[in-house]
């Protein structure tokens, strides 16, 4: 099994993990003994890391709502309906009108660029993010 080393992306601590990948799919997490902050411990999310990238439930196209149905659709139509909705509601609402979720399973940069678009950008700090609970 191949070890790749990373980074858990369940909250900001920034342990060191390892993803086992196996016949062109990660199948495993452990910890790095060797990480400064995780010092060979992982928490039962960082254990659980390697379920979700495969997850046969999971999200891997946008989807966008036609006549009451979710339908594939191309990221630049996703994208565009988005931004077009958001300045749509920041101009008639004002920009606290608005909110964001951040997620857990984006990379601790990710989750910097959205708070910096959600408030250089969008204008608004109402921002959270799931792993702060």
């Amino acid at each position: 099994m191949e070890q790749i080393l990373t980074i858990c992306v369940y909250c900001g601590c920034g342990c060191g993990v390892y993803l086992g990948k196996e016949n062109g799919r990660v199948v495993a997490s452990s910890p790095s003994r060797n990480h400064p902050i995780s010092q060979g411990n992982l928490c039962v999310k960082g254990w659980h890391l390697h379920e979700f990238i495969h997850h046969p439930e999971r999200l891997t196209t946008p989807l966008l709502r036609k006549d009451n149905k979710l339908v594939p659709v191309g990221w630049d139509e996703a994208l565009d309906y988005t931004a077009r909705r958001l300045s749509e509601i920041r101009d008639s609402n004002g920009p606290d009108a608005l909110g964001l979720l951040s997620s857990a399973k984006c990379s601790n940069e990710e989750n910097y660029l959205l708070q910096k678009f959600s408030r250089a950008v969008l204008g608004t700090n109402n921002i959270d993010h799931c792993a702060r609970l």
